[in-house]
C-alpha cells in the first residue's frame, strides 16, 4: 500500500469551487496528498452583484469535524482558512493544542474577495492573538499583514520586510507577505521570512483578473508540500510556481469572477508538484 500524506483544510465551503476548501482539496490532490475537511462556514454569492454571503457552521459541528478527523494518524499538515468569528477561532486552536499535527499553516483570512469594508476587528485580534503564534507557517496577504503587523497600508517592499519581521515577532516561525500583483512593479513580489533570513521572492506579474482562489491555492500547496516532508523554503517556493500556473490559466466562471485552473501546473506545464 503506498505511504499517502494526510493534510487538513479548516476552511469555509465556496459554492463555485474556486476558493475555500475547494480550492484547498483541488491542490491537495495535485500534490498527492489525501485531504480532509472541517468546514467552518458556506460561502453563496448574490447573483444580481456577487456579494458574498457568509453562514457559519454551528461550533459543536465543528467539534464533531474534529473529532472525526483526529480519530486517527497523526496528520502531516493541516491549514486554515475562513473562520467567522472569535468562537470558531478559538475552537480551532484548542485542537491546534492537541499535538494530532505535524505542520501548522495559518492563512489569515480576514475578508472575502477584496470586501475590506467587512472585517470584524475582534476576529482579526484572535487571528493575531491565538492562531498566528501557532503557525509553522503563516500567508497574510498586503492587506492581512498589515493588520496583523499594526503597519497599516503597506505600499513597498520595504514595507512588506517590516511587517514579516513584526509578524514573526508574534511567534510564528516563518512568515510569507504575499504583494502579489498588488505592488508597484513589474513582478509579483512576495516576502519571506524565518527569523533569521529574509528573502524577496519575485517571479513577472501574470496578466490575468481571473484569480479567484489564489491565496487559498497558495497555503494549501504550502501544507501539501510540507506534508510531503519538503523544508519550508521549499515548499513556499514550489506554492509560487504552482499558483502561477493556475493564475495565468484562470478562466471566467461569470461576469463577476473566474477560478485559477489547478491542474495547470502539471497538465499544461508537465510539472508534477508531488515528485518535486
Amino acid at each position: 500500500m503506498p505511504n499517502v500524506p494526510i493534510a487538513l483544510t479548516v476552511a469555509g465551503s465556496e459554492t463555485t469551487g474556486g476558493a475555500g476548501l475547494q480550492a484547498d482539496l483541488k491542490t491537495f490532490e495535485e500534490y498527492g496528498v489525501h485531504g480532509m475537511v472541517a468546514i467552518t462556514s458556506i460561502v453563496t454569492m448574490a447573483p444580481e452583484n456577487w456579494a458574498h454571503q457568509v453562514a457559519p457552521v454551528a461550533t459543536d459541528v465543528i467539534e464533531k469535524q474534529f473529532a472525526t478527523v483526529l480519530e486517527g494518524p497523526k496528520i502531516n499538515a493541516m491549514k486554515t482558512g475562513l473562520l467567522p468569528g472569535v468562537e470558531i477561532i478559538r475552537l480551532v486552536r484548542e485542537n491546534l493544542l492537541s499535538g494530532k499535527f505535524e505542520h501548522i499553516v495559518i492563512d489569515p483570512v480576514m475578508v472575502c474577495k477584496g470586501d475590506v469594508s467587512e472585517v470584524n476587528v475582534e476576529s482579526a485580534d484572535a487571528l493575531r492573538d491565538l492562531l498566528t503564534p501557532l503557525a509553522e507557517v503563516v500567508t497574510p496577504n498586503l492587506f492581512e499583514a498589515g493588520v496583523l503587523s499594526g503597519l497599516g497600508n503597506l505600499k513597498t517592499i520595504d514595507d512588506l520586510k517590516r511587517a514579516a519581521k513584526a509578524i514573526h515577532g508574534l511567534g510564528a516561525k516563518n512568515v510569507v507577505v504575499k504583494g502579489g500583483k498588488a505592488l508597484d512593479s513589474d513582478e509579483a513580489v512576495d516576502v519571506f521570512y524565518d527569523g533569521r533570513d529574509l528573502e524577496v521572492l519575485a517571479a513577472p506579474k501574470v496578466d490575468n483578473i481571473y484569480n479567484q482562489g489564489a491565496g487559498c491555492s497558495f497555503s494549501a500547496a504550502i501544507a501539501a508540500g510540507l506534508a510531503k516532508g519538503m523544508p519550508v523554503k521549499k515548499a513556499v517556493t514550489l506554492a509560487k510556481s504552482y499558483v502561477r500556473a493556475a493564475i495565468a490559466n484562470g478562466f471566467a466562471f461569470n461576469r463577476f469572477t473566474g477560478p485559477v485552473y489547478h491542474s495547470a501546473y502539471r497538465v499544461l506545464e508537465g510539472h508534477d508538484p508531488g515528485k518535486a
